[in-house]
């Protein structure tokens, strides 16, 4: 029964390990996308060719919160790292303890 639960243990900080990188892929992504778009809107001329309409701004993610976003993976893909870790140790201890 105990094998399960660690099973289980490294499975939920693998999972969790997974989605942090999602997430980091994402806001990177968004983070690429706000910088674009405000790299083509300062880059426009007066005639308006290359400017951002209002309906492409509203698809463009928020900065702020994209950079957020990658802070809370970091996070995330530590305590995961730790979870895999800890289940690593407690599989150590119960061999020890069964040799």
């Amino acid at each position: 029964m105990i094998p399960m639960e660690i099973q289980s243990a490294f499975n939920s900080g693998i999972q969790g390990f997974q989605k942090a990188t999602d997430d980091v892929s994402q806001a990177a992504a968004n983070i690429a996308a706000e910088t674009s778009a405000n790299l083509n809107q300062s880059t426009t001329n007066e005639s308006g060719i290359g400017q951002v309409t209002v309906d492409q701004k509203q698809n463009i993610p928020d900065l702020n919160q994209s950079i957020v976003d990658l802070k809370v993976a970091e996070y995330q893909a530590k305590s995961s790292a730790q979870v895999i870790v800890t289940a690593d140790e407690v599989l150590g201890t119960l061999f020890d303890v069964t040799a």
